[in-house]
């Protein structure tokens, strides 16, 4: 995974790289902490997992 990310900053009003912070693997999925260098707006993603499935 890249530690930087081109998003939209609302604070900035502009595009920025914003920086990895913090990924954690959770149930859902991975929880990404995004943050923007420049003013510290910080964005989290969780991005899906693997399905899981129960027995019947």
């Amino acid at each position: 995974m890249a530690e930087t990310s081109k998003r939209h900053c609302p604070r900035c009003e502009t595009t920025r790289a914003f920086v990895r912070t913090a990924r954690t693997t959770m149930e859902l999925g991975t929880k990404v902490k995004w943050r923007c260098p420049e003013c510290g707006f910080s964005v989290v993603n969780i991005e899906p997992g693997h399905s899981i499935e129960a027995p019947a």
